[in-house]
């Protein structure tokens, strides 16, 4: 039996990795957990046909709504022209420069391009929050949903805040994926947790803590610190020196830098 043929449409959407947000309801728990202000910026990520660009017009002050398929940029360019707050862009948004004022992100993204989305928003120093829906799995490893930290979640911890903001049903969407989604909620903190000038100093001990020495966090950091030092400084932290490095929460991670930042090696 012959495969069923693709349309070019179909290839273009796998391509995309296009999975339109459908369901009001779903539509307006975004919009909602997006926090937005009558005066506020907002940037959308791959904006389809509007359904969401809409909603987001009607709760803020200006809304850039980037589209890089050209047969979408013409029906979101319709669906908002009645809109005067919004600007269509077609246009890579992974290629654009962030705005220079304070922006919020909101877009149900490509899940394909989820890590790039990320590292993007990440990089934005002018981004406040961004309030992404992704594969529900990615969510939660990045929000230690699993128990588990991952390294780029304890890495910009001081910061960004990472958090799981709900789930949406694969039935949302149309076509339908084969995995629900996540909300994930990044928010810049407007006073970070570690100085900006030790910021260098903390991520160099994570990048150790990661390093793989032995399975714990331990005996990774044991290669650079006194056994006694660190020892006290894990006891502070209420932290098992057998604990795995993923298993140990972001606070005890400041808790161990900002007792053994002043420590030197044997």
């Amino acid at each position: 039996m012959q495969p069923a043929r693709r349309t070019e449409r179909d290839r273009s959407r796998r391509v995309l990795s296009q999975n339109f947000l459908h369901a009001p309801d779903a539509i307006e728990r975004i919009v909602r957990t997006a926090r937005l202000g009558p005066g506020d910026l907002v940037v959308e990520a791959g904006a389809g046909r509007g359904a969401l660009t809409r909603a987001l017009a009607a709760r803020s002050g200006r809304v850039l709504a980037y589209e890089i398929d050209p047969e979408l940029g013409v029906a979101l360019a319709d669906a908002c022209a009645p809109l005067a707050n919004v600007t269509c862009l077609a246009e890579d948004f992974l290629a654009a420069r962030a705005p220079a004022e304070p922006f919020a992100l909101v877009a149900n993204i490509p899940w394909a391009l989820t890590a790039r989305v990320v590292d993007w928003c990440l990089d934005a120093r002018s981004l406040t929050s961004a309030t992404l829906l992704t594969q529900l799995e990615y969510a939660r490893k990045r929000t230690g949903d699993y128990g588990r930290w991952s390294r780029l979640t304890v890495l910009t911890w001081p910061s960004v805040r990472w958090q799981l903001a709900g789930r949406v049903p694969r039935s949302a969407f149309r076509p339908v994926p084969r995995v629900d989604a996540g909300i994930l909620r990044l928010e810049r903190r407007t006073a970070p947790l570690v100085a900006p000038a030790l910021l260098p100093a903390y991520r160099e001990m994570v990048e150790l803590g990661f390093g793989g020495e032995g399975g714990s966090l331990y005996a990774s950091l044991r290669r650079r610190y006194p056994r006694a030092r660190l020892d006290a400084a894990c006891r502070a932290a209420r932290l098992a020196v057998d604990t795995p490095v993923g298993y140990v929460w972001p606070e005890q991670w400041l808790s161990l830098f900002r007792l053994l930042r002043h420590t030197r090696s044997n």
